[in-house]
């Protein structure tokens, strides 16, 4: 990973605790925020807590610019508005990696369930939003942000990956992966992300019940690649 990890809505709960995971395994990290002084403030807590990491708080709009790999991990009700803002600072050839959830929490509803996507999906809606030569792939909708941030928490669990050509989702699989812990599994292609992102409110759900940040592994998959 020599270029940096942008991750725009990086202040949030899931975009902070990946750049904390992630600048723990020795990335370099890129927070955006709407406002450049809270993105700098994330940057500096994790600083704080890991004083070699390399990490750094910008504006949204530059954040996007530094590197081909983009995560967006800001709430589906923010999600349009910031993709309309991007679409000048997102580049062709660029991913992005929609982590967005359609929940109704989004609307004053409750975190389990869900609210109806036009095109299918948030992932999907992101596509359709993008500049034209700006692909989408959806991951990361299943991962707990308190896990994430707790690193005393060993990670043991999957990510569903939906995209529609491998290879993209192969490049952003050895970002997932380089997090201990992850793995990365092929779910298909991008409209499975209406089915993969139904799984977060499950998840919240059950861990409401069970007092947990339960995760999901897929079993009885090969140890053969799944992006050769």
């Amino acid at each position: 990973m020599a270029e940096p990890i942008p991750i725009i809505g990086g202040t949030g709960a899931l975009g902070y605790g990946l750049a904390l995971r992630w600048a723990r395994a020795g990335a370099e990290i890129v927070i955006g925020s709407r406002k450049p002084e809270r993105a700098e403030e994330a940057a500096e807590r994790i600083r704080t807590e890991l004083p070699d990491a390399r990490v750094e708080g910008l504006v949204n709009e530059q954040a996007a610019k530094r590197g081909s790999i983009v995560f967006l991990t800001v709430p589906f009700r923010a999600q349009s508005e910031t993709l309309n803002n991007l679409r000048e600072a997102l580049e062709a050839g660029q991913l992005l990696v929609d982590c967005t959830v359609p929940t109704a929490a989004a609307i004053s509803g409750k975190a389990t369930r869900t609210v109806g996507v036009w095109q299918g999906s948030a992932a999907q809606q992101a596509q359709e939003m993008v500049p034209d030569d700006v692909t989408v792939v959806a991951a990361m909708h299943t991962i707990s942000a308190p896990s994430l941030t707790d690193l005393d928490h060993e990670l043991d669990e999957d990510t569903l990956l939906c995209g529609d050509r491998k290879a993209d989702k192969a490049r952003v699989a050895a970002i997932v992966e380089s997090i201990p812990g992850l793995r990365a599994v092929n779910a298909g292609a991008l409209e499975t992300a209406r089915i993969v992102e139904q799984l977060t409110p499950l998840l919240i759900s059950i861990n409401i019940r069970y007092k947990a940040h339960a995760g999901i592994r897929i079993t009885g998959l090969p140890d053969a690649s799944p992006w050769d």
